[in-house]
């Protein structure tokens, strides 16, 4: 045997002792390998999408302008700090996205361009009105989505899904894929999360906060917000605690007046675990902040003992005790009627930080199990029907060097399935309808080759010149075939998304290995049975 042969031979050999070996865990074989194996070797293969599993498809628009309403409060409060530390007598409101400087004067607008260059200045009569630049605006927007992406995928890869799809569509929207998603509520609460934590401090030395009802039945918050709209000082809000008998089960709110300016942020935490309390076995979450979040904790105690903090999150207060001493350490404890879930999910969205701005959903789609397990058996079958016919029909009209052809098929299968394990490739429906157009191109390169060595015999070649004649000639038709078809999926990998995205990894991964299993799997074979003995007539 030719040494060019046999290393032929020995390469196709490994090539699918290594596919083997990374599709094994798709195989119902890897959970009797033993325990090093399936922890030392290739334990992932292939992974089937959400199409095909089921699970959570969700589509998220991010709320640009509520970020930009985030920004233009914080300049507010800079601005009103400002007006503070030079003593100038002038009131600072915000009007939509305009912030409203009353009186205004040269002094004012100087220190306030000086000191804030991203802010537009207008001055009308004695009102002096600043907003954010059109360009910052975008960029805040454009920030928030940037910000948004990441925090999701902080918070499902802490979650536990297993090859999650996340990723950004248009200018303000988020794609998120949840494979084997089983309890769907709280994978979309988790998600769409705001998680903005705060702590204020309680006003109950305003007369307004004597005012309030003790309790208000859920769903009554907006009337008490229009009662007292007109009686609030400017520096307060009112937000509401949610207060849950353990007893009966009812749910009632506790009104409470707050300073709207933050005494510190959920930005500053550095843990937030989940933790049980020592005399009645409830879940609450224990947090920590950092150095700086610690130093500022420490002072804000200091400077509030004996008033009430709130902790809230996303507007809701989950409790509000009387500072009793200034607390060092910078750890604090978030209770409220949790369940062991809830505080888990807690600590998670905690952890991975709060959305830039709230998320409105657009889609929401749950694909149930059997409904995939449907299309694997579709997929399946169209699969092997497919097959099937095309091998029947190389061997019908290519005789005995159809049977090659399908020997090569059949090598393009197992090295196909083998790469995508490798990769730890998602498979999904349109991946199979991929699959499948590999097969018949890796059966249309065949038909290329034997057709051209057709053309030789006729004109009269031995089997062994024409075979060599006809791979030679047909080698840049299949190459070129090969190469723009590549580009196609080049195209749709890169701007596609989801299932378009799994069409094009099968379609590329299968072009690159019909170039292998054509020019190099039946040539092999054809060499092997040529240099065996003097063929006269090849069956073709």
């Amino acid at each position: 045997m030719k040494k060019n042969i046999l290393w032929r031979l020995l390469l196709i050999g490994f090539t699918l002792m290594i596919s083997a070996l990374f599709f094994l865990p798709n195989t119902p074989v890897f959970k009797s390998m033993p325990e090093w194996w399936q922890k030392n070797m290739p334990n992932k293969g292939i992974i089937l999408g959400l199409d095909l599993q089921g699970g959570l498809h969700l589509v998220f628009e991010v709320e640009g302008d509520k970020a930009v309403e985030t920004s233009t409060d914080r300049y507010l409060f800079l601005i009103r700090d400002l007006l503070g530390k030079k003593k100038l007598q002038a009131e600072a409101k915000r009007n939509g996205l305009a912030i409203e400087v009353t009186p205004t004067s040269q002094e004012i607008a100087t220190a306030v361009k000086d000191n804030f260059p991203l802010l537009d200045a207008a001055t009308s009569g004695q009102t002096l009105t600043l907003r954010i630049s059109s360009k910052e605006v975008s960029r805040i927007k454009d920030n928030a989505v940037d910000q948004a992406l990441e925090t999701i995928r902080n918070r499902i890869d802490q979650f536990g899904v297993s090859e999650p799809t996340i990723h950004r569509q248009s200018d303000n929207e988020i794609v998120v894929q949840l494979p084997g998603v089983k309890d769907p509520r709280r994978a979309i609460e988790l998600v769409g999360r705001t998680a903005q934590l705060e702590f204020k401090i309680v006003d109950d030395e305003s007369p307004v906060a004597a005012q309030l009802p003790a309790t208000v039945a859920p769903g009554d918050e907006e009337k008490i917000l229009a009662q007292f709209a007109d009686k609030i000082p400017a520096d307060d809000e009112i937000l509401f605690e949610k207060r849950v008998n353990k007893e009966t089960g009812v749910a009632t709110k506790i009104p409470l007046l707050l300073k709207k300016q933050a005494a510190l942020t959920g930005n500053l935490l550095s843990e937030a675990k989940v933790s049980l309390d020592s005399r009645f076995s409830e879940p609450y979450v224990s947090i920590s902040f950092n150095a700086e979040g610690a130093k500022l904790f420490e002072e804000v105690t200091g400077a509030n003992v004996k008033k009430r903090m709130a902790i809230i999150l996303d507007n809701t207060i989950y409790s509000a005790p009387v500072i009793q001493e200034k607390i060092s350490g910078g750890n604090a404890q978030i209770t409220g009627s949790f369940s062991m879930d809830d505080a888990k999910d807690l600590s998670i969205v905690l952890k991975a930080g709060a959305l830039p701005a709230p998320l409105k959903m657009l889609q929401n789609v749950t694909v149930g199990p059997s409904l995939g397990e449907d299309s694997i058996a579709a997929g399946t079958m169209a699969g092997l029907v497919g097959t099937l016919l095309v091998v029947v029909f190389m061997v019908v009209y290519y005789r005995l060097s159809g049977v090659i052809a399908d020997l090569a098929l059949v090598l393009n299968i197992v090295l196909l399935f083998g790469a995508m394990a490798s990769l730890n490739a998602t498979l999904t429906l349109p991946g199979i309808a991929g699959v499948i157009l590999a097969i018949g191109m890796a059966v249309d390169s065949n038909v290329l080759m034997f057709e051209r060595i057709r053309d030789e015999l006729r004109a009269g070649k031995p089997p062994r010149s024409a075979v060599d004649s006809g791979y030679h000639k047909a080698f840049w038709t299949i190459f070129d075939s090969h190469v723009t078809t590549l580009i196609a999926a080049a195209v749709l990998f890169q701007f596609g998304t989801g299932p378009i995205k799994g069409f094009a990894v099968t379609l590329s991964l299968g072009v690159i290995i019909n170039l292998y299993t054509a020019l190099v799997g039946t040539k092999t074979v054809f060499d092997l049975v040529n240099s065996r003995r003097d063929v006269k007539k090849l069956s073709i």
